[in-house]
């Protein structure tokens, strides 16, 4: 299994009195894809990423949170999926 991703914000999310300022990735199972379109993830569409987001993210992300994200912050975050949705091979051939 792939180890998760842990994705540092740029801009922290205020969730009351806590303050998150790093969000763990997981990589998905296939459940946790329903009712998303692959093609869509691949492309980091912002409706199927903000689907997805909740289901792999750790603390668990809200919908206003995700919307309300720094843009920069969602980009990495949809990176991190999109990463677990790519073959071993095509990981191994990316460059650093």
């Amino acid at each position: 299994m792939t180890e998760p991703t842990k994705v540092m914000l740029d801009t922290p999310i205020q969730r009351g009195k806590t303050e998150i300022t790093e969000i763990t990735l997981t990589k998905p199972q296939s459940g946790a894809l329903r009712g998303v379109k692959l093609a869509d993830l691949l492309e980091m569409d912002y409706s199927a990423v903000a689907t997805v987001l909740p289901r792999v993210s750790t603390p668990s992300l809200t919908p206003q949170e995700i919307s309300e994200m720094d843009p920069a912050d969602f980009t990495q975050l949809a990176g991190g999926i999109v990463s677990f949705l790519l073959p071993k091979s095509a990981l191994e051939s990316r460059p650093v």
